[in-house]
C-alpha cells in the first residue's frame, strides 16, 4: 500500500487531482447534508447537466470551459430555486426538467460542432488527466471560497435547513440563504465535474450525507462524519483507480456505495439495540 501511495504522489497530475479532489469532497460533504434535508439532493444532477451543456458550448466556441460553466451554473441554480418556489413545478420535477433539457442541449451542441470527442467524454464521465494546472488553481480558490462562506453562514444555513418558516418568522432572509446554498452547490458541482463527470458528480453530494445519517442524528455530528466519509471514499476510490486503471469517478462512487451499505447495517444494528434497551 505504501508503495502505491509513493508512486501516486510521484506524478504531478495525481498530486493535482488529489488536492483538488479532497477540496471538492470537503465542499460536497458540507453542502450535501443541507441539500438532502431540504429534499434538494438531486440539484447536483440538474446543475451538472447544465454544466455539461455549458462546457460543450465552450468547447465548440473555443472558450475556457470553467469561465463559461461557473456563471451559467450559478444562474441555473437561482432559476431552479425560483421556479420551484413560485410555480407548480416543485423540487424533483424542476430538477428533472433541467436535467433532461440541459443534457439534450449539450449533446446537440457537441454533435453539431465536433461530435462526441474525448473532451466531451471527459466532461460526461470524468478524467483526472483533463485537469489542467489553471483549472486546478481556479478549483482550489473556489473550494476555499465555498468552505469559508459555509462556515460564515453556518447558523443561518442551519436555520433554513431545519425550519424555513420559523427562520422567516424570526427575521432571517431565507430566500437569501437558500440562494447562497444554491450558489455554493453550483460552484462545487462545476469544480468537481472535470474529475467526476457530469453523470457522477451528484453522488459526491448525496452519498456521504446519507451514509452519515444512517448512524448519526445531530446536525453537526452528521456534517463532521459526512466530511470524514467523503474524504475517505475519495482517497479509496482514487487509489483503486490508480492501482487498477479504473475510471476515477466510478471508483469513488463505488467506494461510497460500499460505505453506505456498511453504515446502513450499522444503523440498523444500533436501532435494534436501542429498542431492546427500551423494552
Amino acid at each position: 500500500m505504501l508503495e502505491i501511495f509513493e508512486e501516486m504522489f510521484g506524478y504531478q497530475f495525481m498530486v493535482r487531482a488529489i488536492t483538488v479532489g479532497l477540496l471538492v469532497s470537503l465542499c460536497a460533504s458540507l453542502l450535501g447534508v443541507s441539500m438532502v434535508l431540504k429534499r434538494y439532493s438531486m440539484i447536483g444532477d440538474g446543475l451538472s447537466h447544465v454544466g455539461f451543456a455549458a462546457l460543450a458550448a465552450a468547447a465548440a466556441a473555443g472558450i475556457a470551459p470553467l469561465k463559461v460553466a461557473i456563471p451559467v451554473c450559478i444562474v441555473a441554480a437561482f432559476l431552479m430555486l425560483r421556479i420551484s418556489e413560485n410555480s407548480k413545478l416543485k423540487g424533483d420535477a424542476t430538477v428533472a426538467v433541467v436535467c433532461s433539457g440541459a443534457l439534450a442541449v449539450g449533446v446537440m451542441i457537441s454533435s453539431m460542432s465536433s461530435g462526441m470527442n474525448t473532451d466531451v467524454s471527459n466532461y460526461m464521465f470524468g478524467s483526472i488527466l483533463s485537469l489542467s494546472e489553471e483549472d486546478a488553481m481556479i478549483s482550489r480558490i473556489l473550494s476555499a471560497l465555498v468552505v469559508i462562506m459555509f462556515l460564515v453562514f453556518y447558523n443561518r444555513i442551519f436555520a433554513v435547513t431545519f425550519d424555513e418558516n420559523f427562520a422567516r418568522a424570526t427575521g432571517t432572509k431565507a430566500g437569501l440563504y437558500n440562494g447562497i446554498l444554491a450558489v455554493l452547490t453550483a460552484l462545487t458541482v462545476v469544480i468537481g465535474m472535470r474529475m467526476m463527470g457530469a453523470l457522477l458528480i451528484s453522488s459526491l453530494i448525496i452519498f456521504p450525507s446519507l451514509s452519515s445519517m444512517r448512524v448519526c442524528k445531530k446536525y453537526r455530528t452528521v456534517i463532521i462524519s459526512s466530511v470524514i466519509i467523503s474524504v475517505f471514499c475519495f482517497m479509496t476510490g482514487i487509489t483503486v483507480s490508480f492501482a487498477k486503471s479504473t475510471p476515477a469517478g466510478a471508483s469513488i462512487v463505488c467506494a461510497n456505495l460500499v460505505v453506505f451499505a456498511l453504515m446502513s447495517i450499522a444503523g440498523a444494528v444500533k436501532n435494534k439495540g436501542q429498542l431492546r434497551k427500551k423494552a
